[in-house]
């Protein structure tokens, strides 16, 4: 199937130029934002690493196999992209170990760029977000317009749309999902199972926030709305919308959310409601499929502001991007509202 992401409205009336990104791997660098220090101690490696053109799940792989040690005992923050250049922290449990030497680990693609240790293994989602410094090329708009649309993207930032990234190659993980909601395909094992639920979570709160951008609400408070706070997980639902929550709406404290499908009933009511229940029924495949996979419900901003997002034009054609987003969010949701891309892969 073609990119699910690929008909999603726009918010800010769309890319404003094309151009090309990921001509070397230079031209997409993220670096994990860890978010807390390893204490030095304890039996869990923590390995930084640096890797060009190297799939996350492989190189757990390779660390396995140098460690001596079961895959299921090497643990990440979450997956990074493999066409670019990529800065994460791996943790290896290697209980009453010294461990390998970790510099004949590396290769021509991969770099240790630091080693401790730490009491606990790093869990899934972990790391507080990431850094991006991304490089557009040949350009083909005017440099004016691209930096009106960057100041619209600084002051009131994007629909938080899951990336393309989420579905696997040419939507595959969603056909996938739905192939198992069906009974259409071979038991996967859990990693896959993994992959396929949350293709389908992900096309259903695509939907419920694509509805929004085309009511114009996806950055406003609306009868019924659960919000949740900038930088956290934590969620409320106010009992009016009075004066106080529009003006931490406004002033980015607190963000509309949607919900995550699973077993539970959304938390949202009213007006709010009325759109996710909306969605789920014209996606009853994928809704009820996931509430019978024994997920748990949760929820997500409908609103993704980047941090300390700052540009330079480094020729006329060519742009560089700097910002950090929370564990997450994806690079592609706000480079869909500047520029179309072409050669962006994964």
């Amino acid at each position: 199937m073609p990119d699910p992401t690929a008909d999603l409205p726009h918010a800010l009336g769309g890319p404003c130029c094309r151009g090309i990104i990921k001509l070397s791997p230079d031209d997409f660098v993220v670096d994990e934002v860890l978010g807390f220090e390893p204490s030095g101690e304890g039996e869990h490696v923590f390995l930084r690493i640096e890797k060009r053109g190297e799939n996350t799940e492989y190189l757990a792989r390779q660390i396995a196999r140098f460690a001596r040690t079961p895959v299921r005992n090497v643990s990440y923050s979450g997956l990074k992209d493999r066409h670019g250049r990529t800065i994460q922290w791996f943790s290896v449990q290697l209980p009453g170990q010294v461990g390998p030497d970790w510099s004949e680990f590396e290769t021509d693609s991969v770099r240790i760029l630091e080693m401790t240790r730490n009491q606990r293994k790093l869990r899934r989602g972990a790391a507080l977000g990431n850094r991006f410094e991304l490089t557009l090329r040949q350009l083909d708009g005017a440099p004016d317009q691209l930096e009106t649309r960057l100041n619209d993207v600084a002051q009131a930032g994007v629909p938080n749309y899951f990336g393309p990234q989420r579905f696997g190659r040419d939507g595959q993980n969603l056909d996938a999902a739905k192939a198992l909601f069906r009974g259409d395909s071979p038991r996967p094992n859990p990693h896959q199972r993994g992959l396929y639920l949350s293709a389908a979570r992900s096309e259903i709160f695509n939907h419920i926030l694509a509805e929004r951008v085309r009511q114009g609400n996806w950055n406003t408070a609306m009868d019924g709305d659960v919000f949740m706070f900038s930088g956290s997980h934590s969620i409320f639902r106010a009992e009016a919308l009075d004066e106080d929550i529009l003006r931490r709406v406004l002033g980015q404290e607190i963000h509309p959310s949607g919900v995550l499908w699973g077993k539970q009933p959304s938390t949202a009511t009213g007006a709010a409601l009325a759109i996710e229940n909306r969605i789920a029924a014209s996606l009853s495949d994928l809704a009820e499929g996931l509430a019978s996979a024994d997920l748990e419900t949760s929820r997500r901003p409908l609103r993704l502001c980047p941090d300390a997002l700052t540009w330079a034009f480094t020729t006329p054609d060519t742009l560089k991007l700097n910002f950090v987003l929370p564990s997450g969010a994806y690079a592609t949701t706000v480079l869909r509202e500047l520029v179309n891309m072409t050669g962006f892969e994964g």
